[in-house]
């Protein structure tokens, strides 16, 4: 897909377009090793050699951060051997994102997708502790002496879970809870309950530290805004990383 070469110049450099086409018309920009003259050139990007002041200009990937409902029987991948839907199939746009973390094929609710991938890492990182909310359906009601077990910590393949937190949302349903936790091990919530033989019926993500889905319903998906990357980095990356300088210096 073609482009303007003033666009191009402002989307993968420090200057803005007016700022751009001074540049074009002093003769400083070349494309594929020939001075261009005029801003609204069209030229094809990845495949154009453009460069400002001799020196190639890289693409800018535009970060891309994606909050869907995921609805169930939908694979959480970019593809599937078997060919079942996937969460990009259900996006259906052109960007590549890929799913932050993962939920089951039967698994509904919130679930964020990016091209960031450092943004990825540090999000899912342990040490950062993002909490995940949960509303789950279990076969039977929840025993009090196992909701006490499963919010301090239970054994799992031989490591403990961290604390959670598990409230009824619903007076006239014992059977629903409502379960937050910190970490993201695979099919964590199914295998705490099933620990004690409760079968987890439904399983749905309400929330993911402090994004909700509001009023998307299932299927249906949005951007996220500025103002929610930058707070999910400040409420749990940031203190993450500080959480991981002071068990440093306690072990230093």
């Amino acid at each position: 897909m073609e482009t303007r070469l003033n666009k191009y110049v402002a989307a993968n450099s420090e200057f803005a377009r007016r700022k751009s086409d001074e540049l074009i018309e002093q003769g400083r920009v070349t494309v594929n090793n020939k001075v261009v003259l005029e801003p609204g050139t069209q030229i094809k990007p990845g495949i154009d050699d453009v460069r400002l002041d001799g020196e190639k200009l890289k693409e800018k990937t535009k970060k891309i951060y994606i909050l869907l409902n995921k609805p169930a029987g939908i694979i959480t991948s970019t593809d599937d051997e078997k060919n079942r839907q996937t969460v990009i199939d259900v996006l259906n746009i052109r960007d590549k994102v890929f799913p932050v973390g993962r939920l089951d094929y039967e698994t509904t609710g919130l679930l964020i997708l990016t091209n960031d991938g450092d943004f990825t890492n540090l999000l899912t990182h342990p040490s950062h502790r993002v909490p995940k909310t949960y509303i789950v359906k279990l076969s039977k009601i929840l025993e009090e002496k196992h909701k006490d077990k499963l919010t301090a910590g239970i054994k799992i393949e031989g490591r403990k879970t961290a604390p959670a937190k598990i409230t009824f949302p619903y007076k006239s349903d014992l059977t629903t809870v409502s379960i937050t936790i910190t970490e993201g091990r695979n099919r964590q919530v199914r295998r705490m309950f099933e620990f004690y033989g409760y079968f987890v019926r439904k399983l749905h993500r309400a929330s993911y530290g402090i994004l909700t889905l509001g009023a998307l319903k299932p299927g249906e998906w949005r951007r996220l805004t500025i103002q929610e990357v930058n707070q999910l980095k400040t409420n749990y990356i940031t203190k993450g990383n500080d959480r991981t300088k002071r068990t440093h210096k306690k072990t230093t």
